[in-house]
């Protein structure tokens, strides 16, 4: 009997050492965790290997659902945001607990309860300030600053939040849709001035402005489109509201791209540009040189996809197409 209870504690005593040195444990149950480093803008923080119960703060909301991701908790997003987005990655996003309007306005008790493993965070330096060292004692908290890199955002987030594999093929398809758009209207792209206007909801009455940034930025740096930039150093194009007397200028431009719906009509906002005298009086708009684009987003791989085929779309209307 001695010798038995003997050899039982001893072999308890074993499987207690094996059992704390193979992995850590983590706060929402006590189920066993590996961790791995990220680096970050809040530095490199251990996050776990396989995250279960991920909360996406601000700017993370969207890009991390476009990978496939189901949080658990999300900040607000807008209603032409939710409006744009494929059914199955709504859904995603109303079935999380909303947790704050805001990054810097995150209702911490709220999130807490989650018992989230993981937060995703892009918001600004000031909504950082305000809760960002909070959120850091609730879970592994990863932090982007608002001038990441959209293809390097993306990296980044599909790494922490252990969905590499939808990346890698939407990675795949934009590689593909890039290398059609430009064997197919190689000679219609070369040589060709192209503009890309828009007006938002923001934009004071009888005002546009010129796109640089966004959307533009895929047709120009991917596609190779003739697009103008603001100079280096400069602020975008983009942030000047230019009235609408000057819609003339654009007369200069062979071909006109501007913001549309997902059923191919004028935005809201740029309905008010579409009706004016001087817009129907531009070469490219009478020469059927005006061309309407969906955008539905610039900062994942997902929404950048669509609007590439807006844009195939679109170009395959121009006189001269290959």
């Amino acid at each position: 009997m001695r010798r038995g209870a003997t050899l039982a504690a001893a072999l308890m005593s074993a499987s207690l050492v094996l059992t704390a040195c193979g992995s850590d444990s983590d706060d929402t149950g006590g189920k066993a965790t590996e961790t791995r480093s990220i680096k970050a803008e809040n530095g490199t923080i251990k996050v776990p290997v396989d995250p279960q119960r991920i909360v996406t703060i601000g700017n993370t909301n969207l890009p991390f659902i476009d990978l496939g991701g189901k949080p658990v908790g999300v900040t607000e997003a807008s209603d032409s945001d939710l409006d744009v987005l494929p059914k199955e990655q709504r859904a995603a996003y109303e079935a999380a607990e909303v947790v704050g309007g805001t990054g810097g306005e995150v209702d911490l008790e709220k999130l807490a309860a989650l018992k989230p493993d993981l937060i995703l965070v892009q918001f600004s330096a000031t909504d950082w300030d305000k809760v960002g060292k909070r959120l850091e004692t609730i879970a592994p908290t990863v932090s982007w600053g608002l001038d990441t890199e959209w293809k390097t955002f993306a990296d980044a987030i599909a790494e922490a939040g252990n969905v590499a594999d939808e990346l890698s093929r939407h990675k795949a398809e934009f590689k593909e849709k890039v290398a059609k758009i430009q064997k197919n209207y190689g000679s219609v792209i070369n040589g060709t001035s192209f503009v890309d206007v828009s007006r938002g909801t923001w934009n004071d009455p009888g005002t546009f402005y010129i796109a640089d940034i966004g959307c533009s930025e895929i047709a120009r740096d991917d596609i190779g489109l003739d697009l103008p930039k603001a100079a280096e150093g400069k602020d975008p194009l983009a942030y000047e509201a230019l009235p609408f007397e000057q819609i003339s200028e654009l007369s200069k431009y062979d071909v006109i791209t501007y913001s549309v719906d997902a059923d191919g009509r004028p935005t809201e906002p740029f309905e008010s540009v579409v009706t004016t005298n001087t817009w129907k009086a531009l070469p490219a708009v009478r020469s059927d040189r005006a061309l309407g684009v969906f955008c539905p987003g610039n900062n994942s791989y997902g929404p950048v996809n669509r609007y590439l085929d807006s844009l195939d779309s679109a170009l395959a209307t121009l006189p001269g197409k290959q």
